[in-house]
C-alpha cells in the first residue's frame, strides 16, 4: 500500500516537472541558459 502511494507521488512529481521544463514560457530562459558557454568561449579568446 505504502510503495503504490510513493510510485503515485513521485509520478506526479514527475509529471510536473516535465511541464514545467517543457512550457512555453521557460522557452527564452532554457535558450539563454544554452548560449552561456558559448558566451564564454568568446571572451576567453579576446
Amino acid at each position: 500500500m505504502v510503495s503504490g502511494i510513493v510510485t503515485v507521488v513521485l509520478l506526479v512529481m514527475f509529471v510536473t516537472g516535465w511541464i514545467w521544463a517543457w512550457s512555453p514560457r521557460r522557452k527564452q530562459s532554457f535558450d539563454e541558459a544554452a548560449q552561456l558557454p558559448l558566451e564564454d568561449d568568446v571572451e576567453n579568446k579576446r
